[in-house]
């Protein structure tokens, strides 16, 4: 499976979204239904994501949405899919709605 339809087949199973982006960054687009925690407070907000199984986190570039699943495994998430940028999620949103 790759990456593409890896994401389509978290996505049809109600993924958690999260983006990791910085606030203001987010304001200026984003994925509907997503949640916005900037990297810097992934760690201080983990009891917001402990009750969602598949969990998608993404950024700008993909590389701070790395260092975000890197930082949920080391707490004990197993199911957590860099999705890369905020714009590849929603592509992949609208490939999942067709």
């Amino acid at each position: 499976m790759n990456k593409k339809e890896e994401l389509e087949t978290v996505l049809k199973n109600n993924a958690f979204l999260v983006d990791v982006r910085s606030a203001a960054e987010f304001a200026e687009g984003n994925v509907p239904g997503s949640v916005n925690i900037p990297l810097d407070q992934i760690e201080k907000q983990l009891s917001k994501l402990k009750q969602h199984k598949n969990i998608i986190v993404f950024c700008r570039s993909g590389n701070r949405s790395g260092q975000a699943k890197t930082i949920l495994e080391q707490n004990g998430f197993t199911d957590v899919i860099n999705g890369g940028t905020w714009q590849q999620i929603k592509e992949a949103i609208n490939e999942t709605r067709r």
